[in-house]
């Protein structure tokens, strides 16, 4: 069955003959919401507001698909929970404005991309991408300069690598390594895929780049997503020959992957990130019974994990976004939500045949969100944005993909 579709009265051709100067404004605006997320001044939702705004003005139609239905459906059941089990603290309402608001910009701005030739905006997006990385670089730099440079080959643990991070030399990005890292995977990926799409080649040099920044973020997270969605993009686009020659390669570089980035050692350690997630994971588990069909509520995680857990450690959520909403929101906020992605990724294929790309672009976000997020973060949002208006830009055969310096 197809969506319905509202066809809004605010047309681009009633613009009196404007219409160039409200597509320059809502490309500006795009590329002015994915900038702000790195300033240290949390202007995003002001921005992602406005931003909405003109994405509606330009629409032609606003479609109502069917991952949006579900998503109105997880927002709203969010927001009930929220008024019915108010804990009384600044942060709930705090992250219940920010679901709002990210949704409305998601929603807003798919519908934007989804309506236009988005070859301009891509051609702009790649250039504010190769800045707000290199940002990132600077900012990661300032934080090894500090400290020395003792850690710019890499950290003996997670504790270790999260001292690198000092409030007092924070101008750019994230304070929080795990979600910095993780927002310079997904940005770093959407670079390193625009010429695979737009000029069907795989640039090495971005590539080396974007690990290159990840790397010196000291977060492991990054690098697992950089490195399933990469080897997925080599895969697709090496013949089969050559893939033998990338099994090897890996193989090799494994135990430097597992003993210097993913410090496996160290990784069931209580003072270890993943650790700390596995003894939340395993505190789920053992008390599944514990948790309402329902939802125990909205942001109701920390009392779960102070009750149950063995140790906790002052974290907002599980560190898994679906662990998290079925904690929070129960049977309906959990289907709702996987819903939500998997017509997204329905409506992904739709606008573009592309099945091999999809499935790379997605799997990274996808590997992320089973350690980190709370699924309603600006990074996912603004990430979905990023690879419908990439992905969505032509049909591609990875047959014709040349590796390019």
């Amino acid at each position: 069955m197809s969506a319905p579709e509202i066809t809004l009265p605010n047309q681009p051709l009633s613009l009196e003959g404007n219409q160039w100067k409200a597509i320059s404004i809502a490309e500006t605006l795009f590329l002015l919401s994915l900038i702000s997320m790195f300033l240290p001044v949390k202007v995003y939702p002001v921005i992602f507001l406005v931003s909405s705004f003109f994405f509606y003005l330009e629409t032609p139609q606003i479609k109502f698909q069917n991952w949006s239905i579900a998503l109105a459906v997880f927002s709203t059941y969010a927001v009930i929970s929220y008024i019915i089990n108010y804990p009384g603290e600044p942060l709930a309402l705090i992250n219940i404005v920010k679901l709002i608001i990210n949704f409305c910009f998601l929603f807003f701005a798919i519908n934007w991309l989804g309506s236009r030739d988005n070859e301009s905006l891509i051609k702009r997006l790649d250039a504010i991408l190769l800045a707000v990385l290199s940002l990132s670089l600077v900012q990661l730099l300032i934080y090894h300069q500090a400290y020395g440079f003792q850690l710019i080959t890499g950290s003996d643990s997670s504790g270790q690598a999260s001292s690198l991070y000092r409030d007092t030399l924070y101008y750019w990005g994230l304070d929080d390594k795990n979600m910095f890292g993780a927002r310079i995977a997904l940005m770093g990926f959407s670079f390193i895929c625009i010429p695979v799409v737009k000029k069907n080649k795989l640039s090495i040099w971005r590539i080396f780049f974007v690990f290159l920044v990840a790397f010196f973020s000291l977060s492991r997270t990054p690098i697992v997503a950089l490195i399933i969605g990469v080897f997925l993009l080599f895969w697709f686009a090496l013949e089969r020959s050559w893939r033998i020659g990338l099994v090897v390669l890996i193989a090799i570089a494994l135990p430097m992957i597992l003993n210097k980035i993913i410090r496996v050692e160290s990784i069931t350690s209580s003072n270890d990130g993943m650790g700390i997630r596995l003894v939340y994971w395993t505190a789920f588990i053992e008390n599944f019974g514990k948790i309402s069909p329902l939802g125990n509520g909205f942001l109701s995680a920390p009392e779960f994990l102070q009750n149950n857990a063995k140790f906790y450690r002052g974290e907002p959520h599980i560190h898994n976004t679906f662990l998290s909403t079925y904690l929070e929101m129960g049977i309906v906020g959990f289907f709702s939500f996987l819903a939500f992605l998997i017509w997204f990724v329905k409506d992904c294929l739709r606008k573009a045949d592309n099945p091999k790309l999809w499935f790379s672009l997605f799997l990274p976000i996808v590997a992320i969100m089973m350690i980190l997020y709370s699924g309603y973060d600006n990074d996912v949002v603004m990430y979905l944005c990023l690879i419908y208006g990439i992905g969505s830009l032509q049909e591609i055969n990875f047959q014709n993909i040349k590796l390019s310096l």
